[in-house]
């Protein structure tokens, strides 16, 4: 498996990566109706390398997206089929190294009941909040 930097050839890839999730699933449509389009992660990904594909097998099996300007995990996804096998964790170092690099705290938020906030925690974030939402926000310190 490799990681490296999304490129604009990945935006198809990314989009179809994203609408594959069990958990945190979102539809072509609802993507829309938050921005997140094509022109959008085109945008994103012209701006900094704030976003990595995992490669296995020669095909995407996960991606992940951070908010160089705040700090943030904005995306890490990762394809059903491929849960369980280390592809998170390994986008989840590359994004905090990258984010590191720039803040002492990141952090990010998650659905507080799914498997994700788990996932997290495992990785060493801390739980720092509860949101209205039912989201969880979790940080982590360098």
């Amino acid at each position: 498996m490799i990681i490296r930097p999304a490129t604009t050839a990945d935006i198809n890839e990314i989009i179809a990566l994203r609408t594959s999730v069990r958990e945190n699933h979102l539809s072509l449509e609802q993507l829309r109706h938050m921005g997140i389009t094509t022109e959008s992660i085109g945008s994103i990904l012209n701006e900094d390398e704030c976003a990595w594909v995992a490669e296995a097998e020669g095909a995407p099996v996960g991606f992940a997206m951070a908010d160089a300007e705040d700090g943030s995990v904005f995306a890490l996804f990762v394809r059903p089929e491929w849960e369980n096998k280390g592809v998170g964790k390994l986008l989840l170092e590359k994004l905090g190294a990258f984010l590191f690099s720039r803040h002492e705290m990141l952090w990010l938020e998650t659905d507080g009941s799914n498997r994700a906030a788990g996932f997290y925690a495992r990785q060493g974030w801390t739980r720092a909040a509860e949101l209205e939402n039912g989201d969880a926000r979790f940080e982590k310190r360098r």
